[in-house]
């Protein structure tokens, strides 16, 4: 067997797609998506992504503010700023960029934007939520997984999925949305006795572990779906994911690549969220 790879570019593309010719239906309607950024600092790897997010949101026809802050910019200072765009009508979603600077604590810049504009999905409000099993903005990398299995035709209820990695951003959520669609799910991390054991149960295998060929074929049951979310660097300074994908592919049905698996829907279910705000901001007048 030969895994099918699941095309992140190809998925996120259709999606988009479809998020313009919405967007292009609101703005009939005198109505436009608006999405503030702000970047504290000049990490290099959040410029780049913050310059993706623009592009994209100028190619679907949403309104993009970028609030550049110094380095040294204080916590109050940066509260201010949230404040003032979530008191904002022409912003409908506000996402602050991490990492954050050391003295900024992140847990409180975060529970700073207003949960009717938090579309990265990462406000407590939203999290409850998702925990709870109601609507709301689901965190971007988590959402644009579940898209992706969605393409393969399969259907998660039912299927074992395991997850490895535990993080606040990809793991816990992704877990809670496959729990939502009825899967029964695994969390492992870094702590987990036989990590093999359980990984070769699953049906469904989400790599969110951030190490380098940590999934193997041995990890791997005959005909999974296998997710790799990881970005990571080898030796030769190229990126690649948690699964030694050459390896794997043989084993799996269905298989994401580094690059271009998961990585493109990021920041497309960032506008997907973004249009959404603006929607449950005026259902009465549309």
């Amino acid at each position: 067997m030969t895994a099918s790879i699941i095309n992140g570019k190809e998925i996120a593309a259709n999606i988009r797609k479809n998020i313009r010719a919405e967007v292009e239906s609101l703005k009939e309607q005198k109505l436009t998506p608006g999405l503030a950024v702000i970047l504290v600092g000049n990490n290099q790897a959040s410029r780049t992504y913050v310059t993706m997010k623009e592009k994209a949101c100028k190619e679907l026809g949403i309104h993009s503010v970028l609030i550049e802050l110094p380095e040294t910019v204080s916590q109050d200072s940066l509260i201010e700023k949230i404040n003032t765009l979530n008191e904002d009508t022409d912003i409908h979603g506000i996402l602050v960029q991490l990492p954050l600077p050391h003295h900024i604590n992140e847990t409180e810049i975060i529970e700073t934007i207003s949960p009717e504009k938090d579309v990265d999905g990462f406000h407590p409000v939203s999290i409850g939520r998702l925990m709870t099993g109601q609507d709301t903005f689901y965190p971007c990398t988590p959402y644009g997984i579940i898209k992706m299995v969605e393409s393969t035709n399969i259907n998660p209820e039912g299927k074992h999925v395991v997850v490895v990695g535990r993080s606040n951003i990809v793991g816990k959520p992704v877990g809670q949305l496959f729990l939502n669609l009825n899967a029964t799910v695994t969390y492992c991390h870094s702590k987990t006795a036989d990590l093999a054991f359980h990984t070769k149960q699953a049906d469904i295998l989400i790599a969110a572990a951030g190490r380098q060929d940590l999934i193997r074929p041995e990890h791997v049951k005959e005909g999974a779906v296998v997710i790799d979310v990881a970005m990571n660097r080898n030796s030769e300074g190229r990126l690649c994911g948690d699964v030694a994908f050459d390896e794997v592919k043989e084993k799996a049905s269905y298989i994401t690549p580094v690059p271009g698996g998961v990585g493109p829907m990021t920041i497309t279910m960032l506008l997907y969220n973004t249009v959404k705000s603006l929607k449950l901001m005026n259902k009465n007048n549309l």
